[in-house]
């Protein structure tokens, strides 16, 4: 692998794409109902949660998965068509991880596509700014 093939800020702005689609894809304008109501949550308990671990630690993932993504598009060839298609994929390989650990958490369908929904969107997103920002 050749690190100079890495766009760095490209990693971290398309790490931090993840961490605000994720803003977006759990609150109230798209998946926070279904998804307290699904993981048996209420609002008391969000509100009595850990917000700094929980944000940090999902800001920190976020980066991990954008590095760990910029290392596989760390090719001289790697455009925006092959940063979003290569996102996709890495989309569909953890909804399916998502899939089955719900399926044997006996979680509801729609929790399932609603966790591995953000997932795919997201990792198109990073793969899609990694290619892009060449």
């Amino acid at each position: 692998m050749d690190f100079s093939h890495i766009n760095w800020l490209a990693v971290v702005a398309a790490g931090v794409s993840a961490f605000l689609v994720g803003g977006i894809w759990y609150s109230p304008l798209l998946f926070a109902k279904p998804w307290m109501a699904d993981n048996k949550l209420n609002p008391d308990e969000l509100k009595a949660s850990n917000k700094g671990r929980i944000f940090g630690f999902s800001f920190f993932f976020s980066i991990i998965m954008a590095v760990n993504l910029g290392m596989f598009l760390a090719d001289a060839k790697t455009d925006i068509s092959w940063g979003a298609t290569a996102g996709s994929l890495a989309g569909v390989w953890t909804f399916s991880a998502i899939a089955i650990q719900g399926l044997f958490e006996l979680k509801s369908w729609r929790l399932i596509f609603i966790n591995g929904g953000y997932s795919l969107v997201s990792l198109t997103l990073m793969g899609t700014i990694i290619g892009w920002w060449r």
